[in-house]
């Protein structure tokens, strides 16, 4: 695996300010050497950046870089600087990546000046509000001792506007427990902001936070964070809150969406006016001079700047953590903390972060929030199982429907679909399609424009084609190969504009390539394999989607290899004891697709891919038929989890639970060699039923009992 990339450069394009926060970590905090550097950016420093990313950017292959303009307050540098500095920057890195360019303010001096260039570079803006007028006022004031508050909704109010309404990224809100959250919370949302972004102030152990007094609560900030998540939760979330979608990720096995928490690498870069490279910009509040690498873009590049202890140190994920919080039951959605915010005096940053028991009450408070506490009727019946998981990828396509309704290609598939959901004959072979293991990946990724409709469209007509239903689908395809999920593969002589048309004697496609050129097009079909005890397998070795493996998947294989792949597999299913542990179809009948993975990788589980199992092309039937119990019981248990809840999210009685499964699953597989992995699964399931009780649910509590039975029958 290569090392974590570069993907977010902070470029400091100005180093002063016209407001003069009192909690502004860059004036107001330890570290001074804001003091002298340029004001302004340089046309020499910008050219050497632009030049030193794109460099990097090659050299990595990187699809999409960030660069973020910031300072000090970077609308100061006026409209005709900032107009060149957004030029040079996508005159070096469009023609290489997509870039995506954004702008950080205070929105005081926003002006349809401003908008226009943004317009033009497609400019995202994030300002900085803290709330209602008293909340605001208590902290952003100008130099004269102004409010900023009338001066920057008005800069909102622009961006409100339909024709700039795309440029408006969100605001980003610095907590402070003195103000009331709700009002705080009220007044964001009622400027309809794409995002909001709740920021714990930048303290250290020796700066503490303000509201961290004897006396008061220990948890003042989650105890804030967790009244404005029950009212965004009451207002049916409107927008995205970065913090608590973190969270609600991490909770979820996802990862992290921010910096602050998690143990996601950095992949941030900071540049001063005058071109040296810092970390984040954070570590101002820890002390005078803790951001600086001593790297700048004349004598270093972007390889170098990431290979810097402290920019490793930030990428090192629980290594890099105290072993405080590698103990803690919330680390995956913690992670520690902000990295400034554990700094004191005398251990460095090997602490947890001062806001420790906030972050953990936050956790914990969100967790026990979306905790289902129904018996879902999954985790009795296998067939309720695949109709949960079902029942997730039409939910997710009812999504891409409100995303991408009233485009023209899509409506027809839409229309497409909802004729063949509405005959049974015919919805059986849509829900065939639906639940292709590879589908969801596809239907997760589909963005609010165009980009993700071409393998949509191929898995409606492939929907058709199955049914036999009659129907003309068209879209523009990018590249030279369609896939049909379930199906197969087309492979057009050229990307183009093409009509697929399911008929009665077959599936047609027609279409013309960019140099006018009629399209031809090359059908490779799936194969199935029909194993004696159990429904038909699909061999699905060319799914664009099926690379979710923790190995690498084969090429489409050639015929000979297929077969021979195929006849492996017989051998191993003809081998598997019809007598063996099968509880309710948990192991061999939850896997409809299998995926050839490269040779020496052994039987592999998919992320987020229910119902596929990934085999190396040399696997041995016997080492499939001793493991293949074991990942149905695995797969089972991560289908359940993502269609209810066994146990509070991040709690320790998920690990336990997945102890006892897995040693019941060993000692099953290995009666003479049972004693061992009985012992763990006793202790494993003990534990559950004392410390880690209260943490399952209703439908953890079933699976559980499941176990102790199961481990009964075992012991006799």
């Amino acid at each position: 695996m290569s090392d974590p990339a570069i993907q977010q450069l902070v470029l400091k394009i100005h180093s002063r300010c016209d407001l003069a926060c009192d909690h502004c970590y860059v004036y107001e905090a330890a570290d001074r050497t804001w003091r002298s550097r340029p004001t302004v950016i340089s046309d020499e420093t910008l050219d050497q950046v632009a030049r030193r990313l794109t460099e990097y950017v090659t050299a990595r292959e990187l699809e999409t870089v960030s660069v973020i303009l910031h300072g000090g307050e970077p609308l100061l540098v006026g409209p005709t600087r900032l107009r060149r500095i957004c030029a040079e920057l996508t005159r070096a890195l469009a023609p290489v990546t997509t870039l995506d360019l954004r702008i950080h303010t205070n929105g005081v001096r926003l002006n349809r000046d401003h908008l226009r260039i943004f317009d033009e570079f497609d400019v995202k803006v994030g300002i900085s509000l803290d709330g209602d007028r008293v909340a605001n006022d208590r902290h952003r004031l100008d130099r004269r001792g102004r409010s900023s508050y009338d001066r920057v909704l008005r800069a909102i109010d622009l961006l409100r506007l339909p024709e700039h309404r795309h440029l408006y990224q969100g605001l980003l809100c610095t907590v402070d427990v003195a103000n009331d959250p709700v009002a705080v919370h009220d007044a964001l949302t009622a400027l309809e902001p794409p995002r909001i972004d709740y920021l714990l102030p930048h303290s250290t152990w020796e700066a503490p936070p303000p509201g961290h007094e004897p006396g008061r609560s220990s948890t003042p900030y989650a105890d804030w964070l967790l009244r404005i998540f029950d009212r965004w939760e009451e207002q049916g979330r409107p927008m995205p809150v970065r913090t608590f979608d973190s969270v609600l990720s991490t909770l979820r096995g996802g990862p992290s969406l921010t910096e602050a928490l998690g143990l996601a690498p950095s992949d941030l870069a900071v540049i001063e006016t005058d071109g040296t490279f810092e970390q984040a910009d954070s570590l101002k509040t820890a002390y005078e001079g803790a951001p600086a690498t001593g790297y700048d873009v004349f004598r270093h590049g972007f390889a170098e700047f990431a290979d810097h202890p402290g920019v490793r140190a930030r990428q090192s994920g629980l290594g890099g953590i105290s072993e405080t919080c590698r103990r803690c039951s919330v680390v995956e959605s913690c992670g520690g903390g902000l990295y400034a915010h554990r700094y004191s005096s005398e251990r460095g940053f090997d602490n947890p972060s001062v806001f420790c028991a906030d972050l953990r009450s936050l956790v914990d408070g969100v967790a026990e929030r979306i905790t289902e506490r129904t018996l879902h009727p999954a985790v009795k019946d296998s067939e309720e199982l695949r109709f949960a998981q079902l029942d997730l990828n039409r939910s997710l396509l009812a999504r891409v429907n409100a995303a991408l309704a009233g485009h023209p290609d899509w409506d027809a598939a839409w229309r497409l679909l909802l004729r063949l959901d509405s005959d049974s004959a015919t919805a059986a072979h849509l829900n065939a399609v639906l639940a292709h293991p590879y589908l969801r990946p596809a239907l997760r990724r589909t963005p609010t424009g165009t980009t993700g409709l071409p393998p949509l469209l191929a898995a409606v007509t492939a929907a058709a084609a199955a049914a036999e239903t009659e129907a003309v689908l068209a879209w523009h395809q990018p590249d030279r190969e369609i896939h049909l999920p379930t199906l197969g593969t087309l492979r057009l002589s050229a990307p183009g504009r093409i009509e697929c048309a399911v008929t009665a004697t077959g599936l047609r496609i027609t279409g013309t390539a960019a140099d006018g050129e009629d399209l031809t097009a090359d059908w490779r079909p799936l194969e199935t394999l029909a194993p004696a005890d159990g429904p038909p397998l699909l061999l699905d070795d060319a799914d664009p989607h099926r690379d979710c493996y923790p190995v690498p998947v084969t090429a489409p294989l050639p015929p000979s290899d297929l077969d021979l792949f195929a006849k492996r597999l017989r051998t191993a299913y003809e081998a598997l004891d019809p007598h063996g542990p099968r509880r309710r179809g948990v192991d061999a009948p939850l896997f409809t697709t299998i995926t050839p993975l490269a040779p020496g990788t052994g039987l592999r589980l998919g992320a987020h891919a229910f119902g596929a199992l990934g085999v190396a092309v040399d696997f041995e039937p016997e080492d499939f038929v001793r493991e293949l119990p074991l990942l149905g019981r695995r797969a089972r248990l991560a289908a359940l989890r993502e269609v209810t809840d066994l146990h509070v999210p991040g709690s320790a009685a998920g690990r336990l639970l997945d102890e006892a499964d897995e040693h019941l699953a060993r000692a099953s597989a290995s009666p003479d060699d049972a004693r061992e992995p009985l012992r763990r699964a006793r202790r494993a399931l003990d534990a559950l039923g004392t410390q880690a009780a209260g943490h399952l649910t209703p439908s953890g509590n079933h699976v559980v009992d499941e176990l102790r039975r199961e481990l009964a029958v075992l012991h006799e």
